[in-house]
């Protein structure tokens, strides 16, 4: 079992969520909302909360997974997300797709206002729509 730590503010994390769960027949990817600070902070003590907000991360096996990274690690734990997974993996995503990924979660509560989701003001780290997002590594 991984552990995906994610925005439960964001529609297109909502949506991630909700397509993984969907090719997970084997249960092995569970879901954290990181607005659950009581859960998160019980269980993952060491972890930014701010860095987190930046983008999903995954837990899997004491190695920690972030953005694009994390989404292929997801994928390759469910037995319909294998195909993506391969996609994803084949040469040349490793430098496009953090770039795609970044991007859209800077940008993602502006997404979700285009499908009518408003930001809330405890999330403060997002304002203007910009979400600050940690340094790339």
């Amino acid at each position: 079992m991984i552990t995906a730590l994610f925005d439960g503010h964001c529609v297109i994390c909502q949506t991630t969520r909700r397509i993984i769960k969907a090719m997970d027949w084997f249960n092995r990817v569970e879901f954290l909302d990181l607005h659950n600070k009581a859960e998160v902070t019980v269980r993952y003590p060491d972890f930014d909360h701010e860095a987190m907000m930046g983008e999903i991360h995954v837990v899997a096996h004491d190695k920690v997974h972030a953005g694009f990274d994390a989404v292929r690690r997801m994928l390759r734990e469910t037995p319909l997300g294998l195909p993506a997974w391969l996609i994803f993996s084949l040469p040349g995503m490793g430098w496009l797709g953090p770039r795609v990924y970044r991007f859209i979660a800077e940008h993602r509560y502006g997404i979700n206002r285009l499908f009518g989701v408003e930001l809330s003001a405890e999330d403060a780290n997002c304002a203007d729509g910009l979400c600050k997002l940690p340094q790339i590594r």
